[in-house]
């Protein structure tokens, strides 16, 4: 039974070492046997949420694309960069668009019940994006997912990836092969219980 896992990055720069660091994931998460899917947010662009737009139009139709494969997923892998040490604005706003979702057409629909969700960073600094993942760990048990304890935070980010895309230093791959085995051991028993 292979576990469906959504991956994404919390940066739509173009050449972003989360978009470096979310290919990474997909391609490990693929390796240990999972069915990755790989998205990017600025393929759903999204109005600032609003509740006065919400009230007036409603959802909007990329948060609800995105909601519905939020749903159709086991697991999420979330890379985020740090904006002084929080959650980069893209990402705050993707992650509380779907979180407003109660249903879809007439049918009761929560994007995040039950899902399972790893978290990764990384910056050009010593902390490697660590210290946004807490205000984004928080975040996400917030809407209702299960955070798993592995976390990757690359370190460095500008000079953690060789011309291959993957990691250069071992630490960041021992890092991220724990953190994408936990997230599909954890999505499995998830599995198991559904």
């Amino acid at each position: 039974m292979l576990p469906k896992i959504l991956v994404f990055a919390g940066s739509n720069r173009t050449g972003a070492y989360s978009g470096r660091v979310a290919s990474v994931a997909a391609t490990t998460l693929a390796g240990l046997g999972a069915e990755v899917t790989r998205i990017a947010l600025v393929d759903y662009p999204l109005p600032i949420m609003d509740q006065d737009l919400e009230n007036e139009l409603g959802i909007p139709e990329n948060a609800m694309k995105l909601g519905r494969l939020f749903a159709a997923h086991t697991g999420i892998l979330i890379a985020s960069p740090e904006y002084n040490s929080s959650i980069p604005p893209l990402l705050k706003n993707t992650i509380d668009w779907v979180s407003r979702i109660s249903k879809d057409g007439e049918k009761p629909f929560k994007p995040y019940a039950g899902k399972i969700v790893a978290l990764c960073s990384s910056s050009e600094g010593n902390f490697g994006g660590a210290r946004g993942l807490y205000h984004l760990r928080s975040v996400m048990m917030n809407v209702g997912t299960q955070i798993i304890t592995e976390q990757c935070s690359v370190i460095h980010a500008h000079q953690a990836f060789a011309e291959d895309g993957s990691f250069r230093d071992e630490h960041a791959a021992r890092s991220m092969q724990r953190v994408c085995q936990s997230l599909i051991d954890h999505a499995r028993m998830s599995m198991l219980r559904s």
